[in-house]
């Protein structure tokens, strides 16, 4: 439609100043005189656009011209509003600006589309932080300070020095060289190498963060989605305790029971609609404490060690309630 290349029209040369009717006509996909026919649409209808001539020449705004006009529809509007209202932000440091840049957006939308979308979302609830039991769900908190600078480190392709707090170890002081940053429900990490070694680092543990001048060693793309999922793999491969458990659980438990495992490798139906699930576990402890909040609605299959140590539990706890008190 013709408003909607008009609207394309302002944005291209707000976003990149002044540009050729060659290289518009390019970017919009239509003919050069296409272009100075929507030039002089523009000009009718008050906007400040203006043709420079000559060998370097081309359209441009004047400086300074703002307008309200955003190009966003109704659910475009409504779609950057719920986004804003997730609390992903949080465990990259950005809640703050995030909060600021929503205000933002809604004041540079047109009246009436303000109105309705900034409504609308008021409907939505997205990420409560309570479930429908009343269990709070963890989020990581990470410092503005800290977030910050592991942020310029990220985006500017500098090296990182960070304190961080393994789990039960005393903090250390590490040089790093960060790849990406990755959030996954609700927590988040730092993607990166050290020594030429693959490592990951959860922000909530990160203590302090120093972005140093040394330029990373890294490549200069990356697909952090192929990145993440080849440390997945690595981090399932690696340590001695973990255990593979065979398991039978109701559908309803499904979800609850994959999100407390490391990965599951296979998955089936059965007769009577339970599902059958291979699942890895960091050790048998950790897969003894997962399944045992299932109760009734899994059952382990195998390995047997794990069986005998749930009914052994099971067996307490009937012994401790068999009889009054």
């Amino acid at each position: 439609m013709r408003a909607d290349r008009l609207v394309s029209l302002v944005l291209l040369l707000r976003q990149r100043g002044q540009m050729t009717a060659d290289t518009l006509a390019r970017e919009l996909e239509v003919s050069i005189r296409t272009v100075l026919r929507d030039m002089e649409a523009l000009s009718a209808a008050g906007v400040p656009v203006y043709a420079e001539r000559g060998r370097h020449g081309g359209f441009a705004l004047l400086p300074g011209f703002q307008t309200a006009l955003t190009g966003l529809n109704h659910d475009e509007a409504l779609a950057l509003l719920v986004a804003g209202s997730r609390r992903g932000a949080q465990q990259f440091g950005l809640g703050s600006a995030l909060a600021s840049a929503m205000l933002k957006l809604v004041d540079a939308l047109p009246d009436g589309l303000r109105d309705t979308a900034a409504g609308a979302a008021q409907r939505l609830l997205i990420d409560p932080e309570t479930d429908l039991l009343s269990r709070r769900v963890a989020t990581d908190e990470v410092s503005g300070t800290v977030g910050a600078e592991v942020r310029r480190a990220v985006f500017a392709g500098r090296r990182l020095r960070i304190r961080y707090a393994a789990v039960d170890q005393a903090p250390k002081w590490r040089t790093v060289d960060p790849i990406g940053l990755v959030t996954v429900r609700e927590q988040g990490y730092l993607l990166a190498t050290r020594g030429g070694a693959d490592r990951t680092y959860r922000l909530s543990r990160v203590l302090a963060a120093e972005a140093l001048d040394e330029p990373a060693q890294r490549s200069g793309t990356v697909d952090l989605d192929r990145a993440w999922q080849e440390h997945n793999t690595r981090f399932r491969n690696e340590g001695d305790d973990q255990i593979t458990a065979l398991v039978r659980v109701d559908p309803a438990r499904r979800e609850h029971l994959v999100g407390t495992a490391l990965a599951v490798c296979a998955e089936e139906p059965e007769a009577d609609g339970w599902l059958r699930l291979t699942l890895i576990f960091q050790d048998s402890r950790h897969a003894e404490w997962a399944l045992w909040q299932h109760a009734t609605h899994t059952e382990v299959l195998a390995p047997q060690e794990l069986r005998t140590s749930l009914h052994n539990r099971a067996a307490a706890i009937a012994t401790r309630y068999g009889t009054l008190p």
